[in-house]
């Protein structure tokens, strides 16, 4: 049996065709899953903002942990601490002098609002001053935060001077 070339280009197209559809999934797939992953947190502002709406509803928060408030029973692995309010925005941490900065002011101002976070859990040891935690959770009705997922970050512990050859150029 001979290949002719109307046979030639029905198969050219058939591969044309699969290669479109696999490549219009693969882009699908990826959009998809990087809407997903991509998730907003609150700050404790807009969460107060919201007042009693936002009770019982998934939410995820951020602010600058205050250490004087940190308390842990090992027993029951029941921890508590509250946060301070800090900026959502990026742009907004950079002019106020970086994460570290921010997280610092917002934990010695008094009058930044607060929230009480409650997680069960181990005691992560980043738990620290100034550190930023991200929390999953919900507000409860008597407005404290229940965390399901803590994450922190403490960026002084990453902070450090340049080394005097890259600040050199050389």
């Amino acid at each position: 049996m001979q290949s002719t070339p109307n046979n030639r280009m029905r198969g050219s197209w058939k591969f044309i065709l699969g290669g479109a559809l696999i490549l219009i999934a693969v882009v699908y797939l990826i959009f998809s899953s990087t809407q997903a992953s991509a998730e907003y947190f609150m700050t404790v502002d807009e969460l107060k903002a919201r007042g009693s709406a936002a009770v019982g509803q998934n939410l995820r928060i951020s602010g600058a942990v205050d250490g004087s408030t940190i308390q842990y029973d090992p027993n029951s692995m029941n921890l508590s601490f509250k946060v301070a309010q800090v900026p959502g925005d990026n742009a907004t941490v950079e002019a106020q002098g970086g994460l570290a900065a921010v997280l610092h002011a917002a934990v010695i101002d008094p009058k930044r609002a607060r929230l009480n976070v409650i997680y069960n859990g181990p005691k992560p040891d980043l738990l620290k001053n100034e550190a930023q935690a991200i929390m999953t959770g919900h507000l409860g009705q008597d407005g404290s935060f229940y965390a399901d997922e803590l994450l922190l970050k403490c960026p002084t512990k990453y902070e450090q001077a340049l080394p005097t050859q890259a600040a050199n150029g050389n």
